[in-house]
């Protein structure tokens, strides 16, 4: 029976550090084919179904017992807060000087969903799920995996979207990845990697970035 029990883990472990592979071929198959149809809003069905393989992978590999303990209350110093925090207020400059696109409700409604959504779902499957499955590798080499596959899956927005095209993109979402991935296994909590990636998407203006309004807008 324990045998059974290590290889069935070993399976799991197998599905989770390989899926986001899989979440990466699934989102460059979504966004080119609804990029034919719609265009720029493809960001949308990508995110979508996107959370919705999160959602299943969490709870399926994870459980609510892996929630309640990424939740639980952060250890270590205020710096880890600190750390985790500043990479959320490098968008700043963005909101504050593209906040007048949030006048129309197809753009200000996505822009809010994803900043309220997303940031859970990203980070219990990034960092809290696949860096537990990665717990027994070298931890630097738990951190720069985890870390390089989100800025790799981060890409494919640029599929669709101009401004979400070229190194910048991946150059500051790897950086946040191993930035949020440190906190994590410094803290053994995940709430202030969430509330940082919150920033990002809700100071980023996620939704306008995505349909290439950003330059256009901007004074």
């Amino acid at each position: 029976m324990e045998n059974s029990n290590i290889s069935l883990y070993k399976k799991d472990r197998n599905i989770i550090i390989l899926s986001p592979f899989i979440i990466i071929l699934i989102n460059i198959i979504v966004a080119l084919s609804f990029g034919k149809l719609i265009g720029k809003w493809a960001f949308i069905p990508v995110i979508l179904i996107e959370w919705c393989i999160f959602s299943f992978l969490i709870f399926r590999y994870g459980g609510i017992n892996s929630v309640k303990n990424w939740l639980k209350k952060p250890q270590g110093g205020i710096g880890w807060t600190i750390l985790a925090l500043s990479t959320g207020l490098i968008c700043l400059p963005i909101f504050i000087f593209n906040k007048h696109l949030l006048t129309v409700w197809t753009i200000w409604l996505p822009w809010i969903a994803l900043a309220v959504i997303n940031p859970w779902l990203e980070e219990f499957y990034w960092r809290g799920l696949l860096s537990d499955y990665t717990n027994n590798w070298n931890k630097w080499l738990s951190i720069f995996y985890t870390s390089v596959v989100f800025s790799a899956n981060h890409a494919v927005f640029g599929l669709n979207s101009n401004m979400l095209r070229g190194p910048e993109l991946v150059t500051s979402t790897l950086i946040m990845g191993i930035i949020w991935a440190i906190v994590y296994k410094k803290t053994g909590s995940l709430r202030w990697a969430i509330f940082a990636h919150f920033m990002v998407d809700f100071l980023s203006l996620s939704a306008p970035a995505f349909l290439d309004l950003l330059n256009m807008g901007r004074r």
